[in-house]
Parts: structure tokens; sequence; C-alpha cells
């Protein structure tokens, strides 16, 4: 091993020198200089979000184990903007007396969990794999518990860590069972070593649990509506596009690279997953009043849609989904934007507080409905295109059925995302929330959002150069 294994990371080099420039500032800046601590941390990452679009290098090193290449430069170049935007928001929450001494261990422990979702991504060994899968849940959380006096916090800490335990271990044992059968762990070994024995798709079977898991698809979802609504707002934000974004991104690679000759068994396997897990999600999600809650069951069933593509196995699929994964990314952040300006100033998070949000902030209510209405697919926001490529990768594979179902399901989303809107515009209040002042960069983080949502979904060369940027998987 010599450094030229290092010159194709260099993502995770400019992540690390962004990591201890922040720690080494956290700890020996003076009192004056820390106040401009976040704008500094915000600012250099967003250098290394731009830097990351002129990194094009494609190969592997370290004996294959790591790899890389444009449609791992695109998915992760679409996570730093994710958590670019996620940082613009946490400001007025870490300016909390009790959350101002916690500044840099938020951003060390976020920049830890994206340097575990980028080794994910590159794996080409599962060792490796795994390595990035533990360092990006473990900081996660500390990260879900970081208000340690508020009970809920604590709590979904403590759940999030003890499915994350269980999921690993599911998915550590169908490892196991996959290097009996095969006798290696690089994926490139793995796809010419393997035929369809039931030892092969035990081994599949656990490694899959394991990821649905980590995607939160039904019935291993049930972690998540808890834990999105004890973690801080903006680890929620977190958790909901960043960490569901990667873990999607590494499932979709492993079933293409490792698992190829076992499509029919997978395929069969995500037909069911993909239909209970929209259906289940959007009947839950109708009886949610804490709009975390109800926003953990649209990350749920989104969850569902994103896989559709997936299922499809063919290169349009790949791009649908990260084309999918990018355009989530805006709505997400532009919904939990509205939501933490008003819990930051009101502590209030339920539905019902949200009656006649227009009349006193209308701004707010505006950026909520078009981010719900991207969600929910409706011409012309983003979202309806993202779903339009979902339908359409999946046709191509003649899953008239499953397509037909999961339509359905979008008239059940519709009508659930349609009730936040009813309640800000329609539905009346003797006590309506006041006029609010946002933070500034929050507000900046709103409109970035609102301008993704409208300029991807009216302009096709973001499609095409994450098509053109696919599909060397």
């Amino acid at each position: 091993m010599d450094l030229t294994n290092y010159l194709l990371m260099k993502h995770e080099i400019s992540l690390i020198v962004v990591f201890l420039v922040l720690i080494i500032t956290d700890l020996f800046a003076s009192e004056s200089a820390k106040k401009y601590y976040f704008p500094f941390a915000c600012l250099l990452f967003l250098a290394h979000t731009v830097a990351g679009f002129f990194f094009k290098d494609s190969g592997d090193s370290f004996a294959g184990m790591y790899v890389t290449g444009p449609a791992y430069a695109t998915i992760k170049n679409i996570l730093n903007i994710g958590v670019f935007l996620v940082f613009l928001q946490a400001n007025s929450w870490l300016n909390k007396p009790e959350s101002r001494i916690k500044r840099g261990e938020y951003f060390i422990l976020t920049l830890l969990t994206l340097m575990g979702m980028y080794l994910m991504i590159s794996a080409g060994h599962f060792l490796l794999f795994y390595i990035g899968l533990e360092t990006a849940s473990l900081p996660i959380a500390a990260l879900v518990a970081f208000d340690k006096y508020r009970n809920e916090s604590a709590e979904a800490g403590a759940k999030y860590i003890f499915n994350a335990i269980f999921s690993s271990a599911l998915l550590l044992f169908g490892l196991s069972f996959l290097y009996g059968a095969s006798g290696t762990l690089y994926y490139a070994d793995i796809v010419t070593s393997i035929t369809s024995t039931p030892l092969v798709i035990l081994a599949m079977v656990f490694i899959l649990c394991g990821l649905f898991f980590k995607i939160s698809l039904v019935p291993f979802h049930l972690w998540a509506p808890d834990t999105y609504q004890g973690a801080p707002t903006n680890v929620t934000l977190y958790l909901s596009i960043v960490s569901k974004g990667a873990a999607i991104f590494a499932l979709m690679t492993i079933l293409y690279k490792v698992f190829p000759v076992l499509a029919e068994t997978w395929k069969s396997i995500l037909w069911l997953i993909i239909l209970v897990t929209i259906t289940v999600a959007n009947l839950f999600a109708l009886r949610q009043k804490n709009l975390k809650r109800f926003f953990a069951f649209s990350s749920i069933s989104q969850a569902g849609y994103i896989m559709l593509a997936v299922f499809s196995g063919t290169t349009a699929g790949m791009a649908a989904t990260v084309y999918y994964i990018f355009i989530y990314v805006f709505s997400n952040v532009a919904v939990f934007g509205v939501i933490s300006a008003i819990e930051n100033k009101t502590d209030k998070v339920n539905m019902g507080d949200y009656n006649g949000l227009y009349a006193g902030n209308p701004k707010l209510a505006l950026a909520m409905m078009i981010a719900v209405f991207s969600l929910g697919g409706i011409p012309f926001a983003a979202g309806f295109f993202s779903k339009l490529f979902v339908f359409r990768a999946a046709m191509e594979q003649e899953q008239v059925l499953l397509v037909f179902l999961a339509f359905l399901n979008t008239v059940i989303a519709l009508y659930y995302y349609l009730l936040v809107v009813k309640a800000m515009f329609i539905n009346s209040t003797d006590a309506p929330i006041e006029k609010l002042r946002t933070d500034g960069y929050l507000k900046l983080s709103i409109v970035l959002s609102m301008v993704g949502i409208f300029t991807i979904g009216m302009f096709s060369f973001f499609y095409e150069w994450i098509e053109v940027g696919s599909w060397g998987v």
C-alpha cells in the first residue's frame, strides 16, 4: 500500500480537511472568535460541496475495496447539498441557551456520519461497507439524543441505537453466510462465485433486512416515527434525507453488483415490500397529529416510491432513483424548514397549531404548501416529474399492477398532504400563530429549496446530469 491509493478519495480527503479545521477551531478559538463559528463552518462546507463537482475520477484503490466513478460522485454531491441545507437550518436551534456550547460537537458528529456514508457508497468490499455503516450510525445516535435534557430526545436516541444494533447484527449474520458460500467479501468476486442456492438466498435476505431497517421500509419501520418525533427537528431532517439517501444508494449498488444472479428473488421480495410500505405508511400518516410523526410516515412512503425505481433493475431506474432523491432533498428541507421556524419560536409541532397559519405567516404557509405539493407529486412541482420517471422505469419492466397500486396510493398521499394545506389556509382558530421573525440562515435554506423544487422539474439538464453521470455503477 502507498499514497497513490488515496488519490481517488478526493471527496473523503476534502471532508477530512473540513472536519479537522472545524475541530481545531472549536478547540482553540477564543470566545470572541467563536461567534463566527457557525458562518465559518457553513462557508467551509459550502466550499467542500462546490469542490465535489470537480472530482471526476474513476477507478478503484486498496485492492478494489474502494471504488469511485461518476455515479458515486453524483450521489455524494447530492448528499453534500442536503447536508449544507441542513446546516443552514441549525443556527436558531444551536443558538438556544441549552445548545450554545455544543455547536462544534454538532458539526463534528454530522461530518463523521457523512464520512461513513461516503465509505458505504464507495465500498467495493463488504468490510469497508460495514465500517462505513457503523461510522454513520453511531454518531447519528448521539445527534438524535443531542437535546439530552429532553426526555423525548434521550428516548429517541436509545430507540435508534437499539434498532441500529439489531439491524447491524442481521446484516453481519447475512455476511457470514455469504462469505461461507463464496469465500470472499469483494463485490466483484462474489457475483462470479455464487449461484441461487438456499444458503445464498438466506444470506441475501438477512443483508436486505439489515438495510431495510436503515431505510425504514415496512415492516422494519416502527423506530422511525418515535425517533423522528423525539430527535431535534434539524436531526430529524438529516435522518430523513441524507441518511436515507445514502442507504438507498448503497442498497441499490449491492443489489445490482452483488446479487444480479438472484434478481428474480430480490424483485419478488421488493414487490411485496414496496406495496406494503407505501400502503401502510400512507394509512398511518392519516392518523397523525404531530407533524414530525406525520412526515416520518410520509418519509417511509417516499422510500417505497424510491424503491420502485430500484426495483426496475435498469439504467433508467437507477437514474430515476437518484433524481427522486435529489428532488426529495429539496422538498423535505422546505417542509422541515417551516416546522423549525415555528417550533424554534413557539414550540408548536401539532397540525392543529397550524390552523390559520397563512393569516400571520403567509410566506411560511406558501413554502409549506409548495413543498407538500412536491412530495405529493402535484404538477408542476419537481416531485411530479420524480414520480413520473419512477413509474416509467417500473412500466418499462411491465410492472403494470405494481405501478397501478402505487398510483392509487398517491391519491391517499395527496389527501393527507392536503390536510396540512387545509389547516394553514382554510381552518380558522381564535389563536393563530403570530407573525414570526425567521432566522436568516433558515430563511435562505427555504428559499434555496423553493428554487430547487421548481428549477429541477422545469429544466431537463438536471435529469440529464444525473443520467449521464449515472451509470457506471
